[in-house]
């Protein structure tokens, strides 16, 4: 240690510092920006692709889980992240009603979607369907925009959800205010941030806040939906706790829960959103 009670520098650390400092040209920076646009820009016109060689196959896979009980409430609980939503004992009763879930993808701009939850005759609402629409609202520069060869325009790869993205809102057709579970557990923002959640209530605020802070919407259409049947059995996201499970049962299954069961399925990598 020097005097100044400083660690003395190695010889040659300073010069060690700056072996990786780098002079970028701005007509570096310009070719540097020209590349990572190029590679969106095929990465947008793949996932566009994507979705609509995927629409009859989701719309063929539809039929096939509306005929198992309980497949989407059992799929979205599983997902751990979608889970810390779903925490009043109401909501889980009422989302065991759900039947159907589909994702609709806007033609025009797939990254925008509207999901549709269809349910049940149940004790809270009488909607059969409740939806959550993220409109895509174009930029006024859009409509002189001609499509490359890809199809795509700037606006579309210059796409902004915050700034190109509505989302609407649905009235819930309560039957009374004993089961309006939006009153009985609103959800809670900080008051001097409005993306800042400090509770978030019930689920079904989901349908009736325009704004979507937690991101449940894309968590949903980008995670959950392509992977519902892996959500469901388990492969991906957890098993859903029973309620007759203690605390005791789950410390004598710690040491069983670290043994490899070579017969499961390993959990698929979660995808991002």
């Amino acid at each position: 240690m020097s005097a100044t009670g400083k660690k003395r520098a190695s010889p040659g650390a300073e010069d060690q510092k700056n072996l990786f400092d780098v002079e970028l040209s701005d007509a570096d920076a310009t070719k540097l920006k020209d590349a990572r646009k190029e590679v969106l820009r095929v990465e947008l016109a793949n996932d566009r692709d994507n979705h609509k060689r995927l629409k009859s196959v989701f719309e063929k896979r539809r039929e096939v889980l509306k005929a198992i009980p309980k497949f989407w409430p059992v799929a979205l609980m599983n997902n751990p992240s979608f889970g810390i939503y779903v925490q009043h004992t109401d909501d889980q009763k009422a989302l065991t009603h759900l039947e159907d879930l589909f994702v609709i993808r806007d033609d025009a701009e797939p990254r925008t979607f509207k999901l549709e939850f269809h349910f049940s005759e149940n004790a809270y609402f009488s909607d059969k369907v409740l939806t959550k629409d993220y409109k895509y609202v174009p930029p006024p520069a859009a409509k002189d925009e001609k499509p490359d060869e890809l199809g795509l325009t700037p606006s579309m790869i210059d796409f902004d959800w915050e700034r190109d993205v509505e989302p609407q809102v649905q009235a819930i057709q309560w039957k009374s205010d004993a089961v309006n579970l939006s009153k009985l557990h609103p959800r809670v923002l900080a008051e001097d941030d409005e993306e800042d959640v400090v509770d978030v209530g019930s689920f079904f605020n989901f349908f009736t806040e325009k704004k979507d802070p937690l991101e449940i919407g894309l968590l949903i259409a980008n995670d959950i939906y392509g992977d519902a049947i892996e959500y469901f059995t388990g492969e991906l996201g957890g098993d859903i706790p029973s309620d007759d499970e203690d605390d005791d049962e789950d410390e004598d299954d710690d040491d069983e829960a670290a043994e490899i069961d070579l017969e499961k399925p390993e959990p698929k990598k979660q995808k991002r959103h």
